[in-house]
């Protein structure tokens, strides 16, 4: 493919503090789609960060992170008025984090203008983000937009239990949200809390459903499953020892998005081997961000594919 192409992450800003054994052990720039901006940044994508965070010092923190990563801030609302949102993140014995969220939000939010997408170009949102009620007109419009001008649409739902009290509420946008993508992306958890789905076949009902043509449904260590209209394969994943599955799902959006960029068929009729090379950067991705405390994948690992793509252009 050509590489002017960009990619635009649209979701929340928070900092992550994460505790072991109830433990403070580091605390580092997070959210779901910040997460998948840095990992695509790290390795030499053209990436744009959609999001709001407040003019203080952990607003300021995340800022610099994402300028040393390679991110475009263009689009990023800077408030006063609030305070940038932090999120305590509680590892258990499997390295999977509980969350709680400390937010002081100001009224007016997502002030900046959006960019204007071009054909070919990337856009990933999901998350509460998605379903933010005083954002979400703004979101819409925006993702509207881009799918109009024949961008790429990927949807993670990404769904907390923070918000299963919400959830009847939230249903209607979360089905919204799957029926304007090319492709979700979502996990087990995510369809089972959402849809009381316990299998890859049974989320892609809602999801095919809904409007969208295309699911990726990953179940941790257990394999990624690839749903369309007419194809259907199971791919396993290698055993690791995780130190961290926190940023393991958005780090394989990153990775599905590193090598959709190199590809030039319609993802719907990709042949079984492109479908082996998409997925397959997922998981290497997703695997090496389970590998330390942090969000996404690292420096040296960015770098490597750095040169790989180099490469390819």
């Amino acid at each position: 493919m050509t590489n002017d192409r960009r990619v635009y992450c649209i979701g929340e800003t928070v900092l992550d503090i994460i505790f072991q054994d109830y433990l403070p052990i580091t605390a580092i720039p997070g959210g779901s789609m910040l997460n998948s901006a840095v990992s695509l940044g790290r390795s030499g994508i053209p990436v744009y960060f959609i999001s709001d965070y407040a003019k203080d010092h952990a607003g300021d923190l995340v800022n610099i992170f994402l300028l040393k990563n390679g991110i475009s801030t263009e689009y990023i609302s800077r408030y006063s008025g609030g305070k940038t949102t932090l999120a305590l993140a509680f590892l258990d014995h499997h390295q999977n984090a509980d969350y709680s969220f400390y937010k002081i939000l100001p009224k007016d939010r997502l002030t900046n203008s959006f960019p204007l997408v071009q054909p070919g170009d990337i856009i990933l949102f999901g998350s509460f983000y998605a379903l933010t009620k005083p954002l979400r007109r703004k979101i819409m419009e925006f993702i509207q937009s881009a799918k109009s001008n024949d961008a790429f649409i990927i949807y993670d739902p990404n769904f907390r239990t923070a918000y299963l009290s919400e959830l009847e509420t939230l249903r209607p946008w979360i089905v919204e949200n799957i029926g304007i993508a090319n492709l979700v992306r979502g996990s087990d958890e995510d369809f089972r809390y959402i849809f009381n789905t316990s299998n890859a076949n049974e989320a892609y009902h809602y999801v095919s459903r809904a409007g969208c043509p295309l699911l990726v449904y990953t179940r941790n260590s257990l394999g990624v499953e690839v749903i369309t209209a007419g194809h259907s394969k199971s791919y396993s994943v290698p055993k690791i020892q995780a130190v961290s599955t926190i940023g393991a799902g958005d780090s394989f959006n990153a990775g599905i998005i590193y090598a959709l960029l190199h590809e030039d068929e319609s993802v719907v009729g990709f042949t079984e081997s492109s479908w082996e090379r998409i997925i397959n950067h997922g998981i290497r991705f997703s695997a090496n961000v389970c590998q330390s405390l942090d969000n996404y994948i690292s420096v040296d690992f960015g770098s490597q594919l750095k040169n790989i793509r180099t490469g390819h252009e």
